[in-house]
């Protein structure tokens, strides 16, 4: 399940979907969403009958996903022997095709990114009562039309045209009334914007030089493995919860504008530029040591980006 807290496996998921970007747009722009704008975005929803219908194909596009990399997964199993080569009838082009899928298949699920959308992302929406819990009005039909962009963005290659633009509609509907505010990306804003800013620049060698990178650094993925979940750690406890979140689908965005290939990402470059974002985003109350662990792979591609960390007030 995708939670803001986890924001890196869901930029990890994003990252490498065809509408992962797209997906990332949605949620930050409902990261900035306040009270006052609910009623705006609740009066674009489209007719429950019509909703319908979309969520009909939503829920046919997300069985085939699962389907087809539940299929992928278990024909590459079958497909290897102990030592690893491809069957003898298996050819180069099939087992490319399985590559390209697994590349991309995620590790959460749609009904998992709604999820997130409405418990999370509007989490503030919610009120308790001995009852329960309930939201504010018009707080449930809102959270619809977000819902819906970011499930047609989700599954953008696998619904019909017609179902993603009518799903997509109201929520651009809306954002054109809205004012466009600013994410808030915490106390070290000016060094996460730094870094990003660096990625969606990256040229077509510092990528490779990047990959390279990654590939170096899987020996040591235990180390890294662990520095994340300190900064995951120090994320949480600073408070930082929703900027880690935004930092994280900015460098989504990011890495799309930068035209990193979705096989790097998937091979670690994600892994290497998700993890000094998460470092950033607390680099002022995180230890020396995990800091340096996260960015140094980074750093020795691209070089300085931020400027000197902040000594804690």
């Amino acid at each position: 399940m995708y939670s803001l807290v986890s924001a890196p496996v869901l930029g990890f998921d994003l990252t490498r979907l065809d509408g992962g970007a797209a997906a990332a747009d949605v949620l930050l722009r409902a990261l900035t969403v306040t009270a006052d704008d609910l009623p705006v975005i609740a009066a674009a929803q489209l007719d429950e009958w019509s909703r319908v219908g979309h969520w009909l194909d939503v829920d046919a596009a997300a069985r085939t996903r699962r389907r087809v990399t539940t299929k992928t997964g278990g024909s590459s199993t079958r497909a290897k022997t102990d030592s690893g080569p491809a069957a003898p009838n298996e050819t180069a082009e099939q087992l490319a095709d399985t590559l390209a899928t697994l590349e991309r298949a995620p590790i959460g699920t749609v009904d998992g990114l709604m999820h997130l959308v409405r418990h999370d992302v509007f989490d503030w929406t919610w009120r308790r009562h001995p009852g329960g819990l309930s939201q504010i009005k018009p707080a449930d039909r809102a959270v619809g039309v977000v819902c819906d962009a970011a499930a047609a963005a989700y599954l953008w290659e696998m619904l019909p045209d017609n179902t993603r633009r009518d799903l997509t509609a109201p929520w651009l509907t809306a954002l054109a009334t809205l004012p466009e505010r600013a994410v808030d990306l915490g106390p070290q804003a000016t060094a996460v914007n730094a870094l990003i800013e660096r990625v969606a620049a990256l040229s077509p060698q510092v990528v490779r030089r990047l990959g390279a990178a990654s590939g170096k650094a899987r020996p040591a993925l235990a180390d890294w493995a662990a520095a994340v979940h300190s900064a995951s750690w120090s994320v949480f406890v600073a408070g930082r919860v929703r900027a880690s979140a935004a930092a994280q689908l900015m460098l989504v965005q990011a890495v799309e504008k930068a035209g990193v290939p979705v096989a790097d990402r998937a091979g670690g470059v994600w892994n290497l530029l998700s993890g000094a974002v998460q470092a950033l985003v607390v680099r002022d109350v995180l230890d020396g040591p995990t800091l340096y662990r996260l960015l140094d792979p980074v750093v020795s591609v691209l070089g300085p980006v931020v400027v000197p960390r902040r000594p804690i007030d």
